[in-house]
């Protein structure tokens, strides 16, 4: 059978849309994919530096910009669902695709050849319209900023530096996870739970019941079971230890991520030093819109001139409180939470809890929906029957107001064992010219917010409104997006 009968990524999806057929894609058909991908990548850049002809932008420029279509389709959908979805047998394979592209990376952006190429049409933009004028820079200023320049001798030291940096994110995302999962809190006495909210309790004994416990409440550092922890329950001695180990994930246990983030910071800056500049923070910046490390701590200090003598006085109001009200003279990290939200309640009359009624995850998209469409006039969709990568995961079609076809978005947004903590947009195909025609996007929110029960449904606090808020503002960037080359759209711009 060929490869190609066997493997998705070798053959059309056939799919609606066009989507991704994660219900068919394997864990064996990634390193063949990839390693095919590099293959003929490698085989379009050597095309572009055999190429006679004087270079021009088609035959350099945009030559380059899709010379690894096929591996950039992979490599997304496999750094997607690492952080989504996966296990470790999914993980191990970080060790083995990131060197390969690192390498590979290395390779194009110090080959001389093909930056000469780059570099005039760089100084030769005549006839150009802005958007190419505009990836022609970035092509240019890529290879600066990647060793380009570099002697031989500190190519090869980069490409080393790079490769190992490659493997080490993949570990210390792995590690947090893996010290996060390890944690169990089984709680029998529903006097250690006391403050708790209704719906917290809830879902602590559904999670517990999901775990076969007999009864009680399983508590995990999950972001949905601490944080009512750290606002609401009486017990100090339990705000500490669900603190003391939220603090201590990856740090001093079989997941210790001390040397790797150590070894991250020194190869940052022995990379920032090889290509010119003082600090990684330098190297970083020079393409944000702050610049330099200077004017970012010039702002830091105009905030914290500001900032710092109010939070002063709110702090100490807090501690006053917890004196008054439970006699903490030692007020730690895991009686602020507690004790704020005692003052906002006695300050304001104000509790979030009496928000989360209104916060139904469902009333929330809907309202996200509504005002997209208030402010940009486009609609959304529910689809059924497009291929998604956990059963949790919704998708909706994005029409623009007369009626085009805009884009589909991913909705993945609670917790489970396979995704890494926090919240954030993602590109499944980002906007722009693929495959030889301009392709609309397919993007995803991903988070970790309140999930339901089996009493009730998902109920959300105020702030994880705002973060799917936040990262629905990110995943319109990428649905509105208008560019021809992928390069310069959706949030790959800063």
């Amino acid at each position: 059978m060929k490869k190609s009968d066997t493997n998705p990524f070798f053959k059309s999806y056939n799919t609606p849309y066009d989507t991704i057929p994660f219900d068919k894609i394997k864990i064996e058909h990634y390193m063949p994919a990839i390693e095919e991908g590099l293959k003929v990548a490698r085989e379009n850049i050597k095309a572009i530096k055999d190429n006679k002809t004087a270079p021009d932008f088609d035959n350099t420029i945009l030559t380059l910009q899709t010379s690894g279509e096929l591996l950039d389709e992979v490599t997304t959908v496999y750094f997607n669902l690492y952080g989504a979805e996966s296990n470790d047998e999914f993980k191990a394979l970080a060790q083995k695709i990131s060197p390969m592209l690192a390498e590979f990376r290395n390779q194009i952006m110090t080959d001389s050849e093909l930056f000469k190429r780059v570099e005039r049409i760089y100084k030769n933009q005549e006839g150009l319209n802005a958007e190419q004028k505009r990836l022609v820079e970035y092509y240019y200023k890529q290879f600066i900023r990647n060793g380009a320049n570099l002697s031989q001798e500190d190519k090869k030291k980069l490409e080393k530096i790079d490769k190992e940096l490659s493997t080490l994110s993949p570990k210390f995302s792995q590690n947090v996870l893996k010290s996060t999962n390890a944690f169990e809190l089984h709680i029998t006495d529903e006097k250690e739970i006391d403050g708790l909210p209704e719906g917290s309790k809830e879902a602590a004994a559904f999670a517990a019941k999901k775990k076969g416990k007999d009864g009680g409440w399983l508590f995990t550092l999950q972001i949905p079971s601490v944080l009512p922890i750290f606002k609401y329950a009486k017990n100090r001695k339990l705000r500490e230890k669900i603190n003391r180990a939220y603090g201590a994930r990856a740090f001093k246990d079989e997941f210790d991520n001390r040397e790797i983030l150590l070894r991250i910071a020194q190869l940052r800056q022995e990379r920032a030093e090889l290509l010119g500049y003082k600090t990684h923070a330098q190297y970083v910046l020079e393409e944000r819109m702050a610049e330099t490390p200077e004017t970012v701590e010039g702002f830091l200090e105009r905030v914290y001139s500001v900032a710092f003598p109010a939070a002063k006085k709110e702090v100490e109001e807090i501690k006053k409180l917890a004196k008054e009200t439970d006699n903490i003279v030692d007020f730690q990290t895991w009686d602020s939470a507690y004790y704020s939200e005692k003052l906002k309640k006695i300050k304001y009359n104000y509790d979030e809890e009496e928000l989360r009624p209104y916060f139904k995850v469902e009333n929330v998209i809907d309202g996200l929906f509504q005002v997209a469409e208030k402010l940009y006039g486009i609609t959304f969709k529910e689809l059924n029957g497009i291929p998604v990568y956990h059963h949790e995961v919704k998708v909706f079609e994005v029409d623009d107001k007369d009626g085009s076809h805009l884009g589909l978005l991913y909705m993945d947004l609670f917790p489970r064992e396979t995704k890494r903590n926090g919240a954030w947009m993602t590109n499944f195909k980002t906007q722009g010219f693929s495959h030889g025609e301009i392709r609309r996007p397919h993007v995803g929110i991903v988070a970790n917010l309140t999930p339901s029960t089996d009493k009730k449904p998902s109920l959300l606090e105020l702030s994880e409104v705002q973060t799917v808020f936040h990262e629905f503002g990110h995943a319109l960037h990428g649905l509105l997006s208008d560019c021809t080359y992928q390069t310069l759209a959706s949030p790959n711009v800063y």
